[in-house]
């Protein structure tokens, strides 16, 4: 994955391009700690071979795992970034990814393995948003 800082002025415009096989959650995560983003929202475009989306069950508070075992096309990714509880930034992204015949699949993006490319631009946001745990669902939620 390669980045570069588009934008450096108040509020930045970061890019992030990745290869093949490069994974894209670590990655996004990685851009974001490398320019110091504490908050921003981000979209993205290209394709996996593999992925993991999660459909978060809010009665078991957990993810339930939907695996995609083929290449697929990145239609649309879209989330953000904010820093955790120990202030370090946080990715939280969802993806919606198109397979041969035509069809969709969509959710919390758990893992992907690029194939060929994968195109982010994040833009900063000019206040700093921050994810506590929330103990009724057991997520990390952003607080304001």
């Amino acid at each position: 994955m390669r980045t570069k800082l588009l934008y450096d002025k108040d509020p930045r415009t970061v890019a992030a391009v990745f290869d093949t096989d490069d994974e894209a959650v670590d990655g996004l995560v990685s851009a974001a700690r490398e320019h110091a983003l504490p908050a921003a929202s981000l979209t993205g475009i290209g394709g996996f071979r593999s992925a993991v989306l999660g459909y978060f069950d809010p009665d078991a508070r957990e993810y339930r795992r939907i695996p995609i075992d083929e290449q697929v096309e990145v239609l649309s990714l879209t989330g953000d970034v904010a820093l955790g509880e120990d202030d370090r930034p946080m990715v939280h992204a969802h993806v919606v990814v198109g397979l041969a015949d035509g069809t969709t699949r969509g959710g919390h993006l758990l893992e992907g393995r690029v194939r060929p490319t994968l195109e982010v631009v994040f833009h900063e946001s000019p206040g700093h948003l921050q994810r506590r745990h929330d103990p009724d669902t057991g997520l990390p939620l952003l607080r304001l």
